[in-house]
């Protein structure tokens, strides 16, 4: 059966108005062509879709189900329209999107780049938040899409997984605790430490454990990257915590060695998180289209 989106607006604005001639009214069209219109989709259907009363008309049950289909099919139209003349007139599109340090330091960068090839009118907003701020960004409509941890409870966001990440120490290969391989923060928190800055949200998560364990790490110095955390531990100046990913990558090029961390925390679900799929622009679908098949 073929709908016309002029039939599905008729149904929306006769519910909201609650009459069939104020419906026609702020249509406009006139009331004898809008009774024909609702009778004709009636009789295709096989439905009654209003009550008629004396005061007006209100969907029946079988109306509201309609109803709930209409105004969906009609939001995608508005949609779909936006999208096509942002298309033809060469619109830029912003999308925003956060992210913890992990990922924004070494999943998303060769994750983003063909998104951003494939589509050169999107300007991507990329920050850097823990992933509790993330969570609240989302709920609050400031960004449209996070990269977040799974282990946070996560109610009133819709979620997709993204990585895995393993935070892992980052230690000279001469130290005592690379032979054992693994081992827990409390059996490091004694040694002195390289940080990054204070602001980063990996930065501030770890130094957060270590204070749970009643000793807050000592930081001789921050730096601003990966690299120079792995050129620091290696000259003896202090450990480092860092993804696993990033350990792995210093540590083939220098003489370090990688520790297991052994705490639960350490290990972590990176999930990606929007508000509501739905409410996203056509170009921040793909995105996390692009995101979610790179897994």
């Amino acid at each position: 059966m073929r709908f016309d989106l002029t039939d599905l607006r008729l149904l929306v604005a006769i519910a909201e108005s609650g009459s069939l001639s104020r419906a026609a009214a702020d249509f406009p069209i006139a009331l004898s062509a809008a009774s024909n219109r609702l009778r004709h989709l009636e009789h295709r259907l096989g439905l009654s879709l209003f009550t008629r009363h004396a005061d007006g008309m209100t969907p029946t049950p079988d109306g509201r189900i309609a109803l709930d289909h209409a105004r969906r099919v009609l939001a995608e139209a508005a949609q779909l329209n936006q999208a096509l003349d942002g298309l033809a007139g060469r619109q830029r599109v912003a999308v925003k999107l956060a992210a913890n340090t992990v990922a924004n330091s070494t999943f998303l960068p060769p994750a983003l780049g063909p998104f951003l090839i494939d589509y050169p009118d999107v300007d991507l907003q990329v920050e850097e938040m823990p992933s509790q701020e993330i969570l609240h960004a989302l709920l609050s409509g400031d960004i449209d899409i996070g990269v977040l941890d799974g282990n946070l409870p996560l109610q009133g966001i819709v979620t997709l997984p993204f990585r895995h990440d393993r935070l892992v120490l980052f230690v000279p290969a001469g130290h005592s605790l690379a032979a054992r391989g693994h081992c827990h923060l409390r059996d490091a928190v004694n040694y002195p430490f390289v940080g990054m800055p204070a602001e980063r949200a990996m930065q501030h998560f770890v130094e957060e454990m270590a204070t749970l364990l009643g000793r807050p790490l000592t930081l001789r110095v921050r730096a601003p990257g990966f690299f120079a955390l792995a050129q620091l531990v290696t000259q003896g100046v202090g450990l480092a915590v860092m993804p696993e990913a990033a350990a792995q990558r210093h540590a083939a090029a220098m003489e370090a060695a990688i520790v297991t961390l052994d705490d639960p925390w350490a290990t972590r679900e990176l999930r990606l998180g929007v508000r509501s799929l739905d409410g996203l622009s056509a170009q921040a679908r793909q995105l996390v289209a692009y995101l979610s098949r790179t897994t």
